[in-house]
């Protein structure tokens, strides 16, 4: 149910968006998109590190989620001006190289501590989630005419269905398996 929610959220996030060209960022944002993977590489590792059981695998999603996010914002921010070469100096796109990375890294991370669904779920719905409002504010995209009832449930359907479905599968998690080694006699 959790995922139906969710799925139908994102559904109603995408038919409200209104198709536009993205109003191009400054450098300066476009050097904060990069410096962003700094901070959500240390979150996701030390979320490693420090929590060795299942429960760190929503904020490794979410991480993902962030920078897979990241990584669509510096895409849909991208100017197409100018010889293939120029790429190598934009900022940008070693914004969305260097995240994607990071995303790829927390989301393998998040795989092996719970569900594929959970992880996916949370992963999905914080690009989605994020993205949105970021691309409203700072890249002129808009809600499609009469679509911002839609919108917002959207919004709020993909959010529910998110956390109903890692509450679900942290209800269901699975525990380790038990040691297979055999204990050892104590006889003398």
């Amino acid at each position: 149910m959790a995922l139906g929610v969710g799925a139908t959220g994102l559904v109603l996030l995408g038919l409200s968006a209104d198709p536009s060209p993205a109003q191009p960022l400054p450098l300066g944002g476009k050097l904060l998109l990069l410096g962003a993977a700094l901070p959500l590489a240390a979150l996701a590792f030390v979320t490693e590190r420090r929590n060795r059981h299942w429960s760190a695998a929503p904020v490794l999603g979410f991480c993902a989620g962030l920078g897979f996010s990241i990584v669509g914002v510096s895409a849909r921010s991208l100017g197409t001006v100018g010889p293939i070469w120029h790429l190598a100096a934009e900022p940008a796109v070693w914004a969305m190289i260097v995240n994607g990375l990071v995303a790829a890294t927390a989301f393998a991370m998040a795989l092996q501590r719970s569900r594929a669904t959970a992880v996916t779920a949370t992963m999905f719905t914080t690009n989605t989630t994020v993205s949105s409002p970021v691309g409203v504010v700072f890249l002129a995209d808009r809600v499609r005419d009469g679509f911002t009832v839609a919108a917002i449930a959207g919004f709020v359907l993909a959010i529910a269905g998110a956390i109903g479905t890692a509450h679900y599968a942290g209800a269901h998690r699975e525990l380790p398996p038990r040691s297979r080694e055999r204990p050892e006699s104590r006889e003398a």
